[in-house]
């Protein structure tokens, strides 16, 4: 009798929450996170952004406080996005030194140390009037090759304020490169680089731009994020960024493009970080809101599909509540 019935019997290990943890094949721990942050200059109180249900734009001591709170949680790094009082053709506040987002990189180095890793987003759009994210022509297009040179500069303000690892976000040609170059020129060789080497010009992203109040004002910017119907490029794009210097690469967003990060971490071995964006959280949050879903539970299968994917850090506007719950 017992020949009809299965020999193997996978069930077992799935019988108790203790046998599932024991056996789980992917992990998540509060060192993979990363939270983004907002800092915002001219405001004396958090100011919530709608379209984020529990996201801020920071004042500067509100954000020393939310960094404390990740650090104790063991959130293995935060990155910030300025939001200046004055913004211009130039983005001429992001390297300003008396700028918000070096401000805040001295406030936190002078009270966080190692408990964190801080790192700062590198572009323009934030700080330029016309919300994109580099230089512009006289024809109203991005000049590649003046937007590196503005790039560089920026990076050597945030290293000097205390930044431990700048992001370049904006896509240019080369800006991996030529921010590799200013930092080693201006004592600053151990400043880490976590390129943004995979950015899609994608439809999730619409939650960020209120944040951090830096929608384009005329056009869009499928110039030179890449093209959702394309993956090969990615991987074209991820190894230049590693012969120009990257330290680590990111695919952005996450969720909707897991091949895409599986392919990455099957290519190459330097860190892989994947953003969680803001879309992403939006969906989550106010389908949860409705009680259509178990936001708990979707918010943990989503970091770990991401995790399972190939992703060694995820950055995701949870990172401080999930790291509590998973610690």
């Amino acid at each position: 009798m017992s020949a009809q019935f299965p020999v193997a019997r996978p069930r077992r290990l799935r019988r108790t929450p203790a046998l599932r943890r024991l056996t789980a094949e992917t992990r998540l721990a509060p060192a993979d996170l990363i939270l983004p942050m907002f800092v915002k200059e001219g405001i004396t109180e958090p100011q919530p952004v709608t379209s984020m249900p529990g996201v801020v734009q920071h004042t500067r001591e509100s954000l020393r406080k939310a960094v404390h709170e990740a650090a104790e949680a063991g959130v293995g790094g935060v990155i910030l996005f300025g939001i200046p009082a004055v913004k211009d053709g130039t983005g001429s506040a992001a390297d300003d030194p008396d700028g918000i987002v070096q401000l805040a990189l001295r406030d936190l180095a002078s009270d966080i140390g190692d408990a964190t890793v801080i790192m700062t987003d590198l572009c323009l759009d934030e700080y330029t009037d016309h919300g994109h994210c580099g230089i512009l022509t006289d024809a109203g297009e991005i000049d590649n090759d003046a937007t590196l040179e503005r790039y560089a500069s920026i990076a050597v303000a945030q290293a000097e304020a205390g930044a431990a690892v700048v992001g370049p976000s904006g896509m240019m040609d080369g800006q991996v490169g030529a921010i590799r170059q200013a930092l080693d020129a201006s004592g600053h060789a151990d400043v880490s680089i976590l390129s943004y080497s995979v950015k899609y010009a994608s439809a999730y992203y619409g939650p960020f731009r209120e944040a951090a109040e830096c929608a384009p004002q005329f056009g869009d910017r499928s110039t030179h994020q890449q093209d959702p119907a394309n993956a090969d490029e990615s991987i074209r794009e991820v190894l230049l960024d590693i012969d120009e210097g990257a330290d680590m690469v990111m695919v952005k967003p996450a969720g909707a493009y897991l091949d895409i990060i599986r392919r990455v971490r099957d290519t190459v071995d330097v860190p892989l970080a994947a953003y969680q964006v803001s879309g992403e959280y939006a969906m989550i949050e106010a389908a949860a809101e409705k009680g259509w879903i178990d936001r708990d539970r979707t918010i943990m299968e989503s970091l770990l599909a991401i995790r399972r994917a190939g992703a060694d850090m995820i950055l995701t506007y949870w990172a401080t509540e999930v790291a509590k719950r998973v610690r």
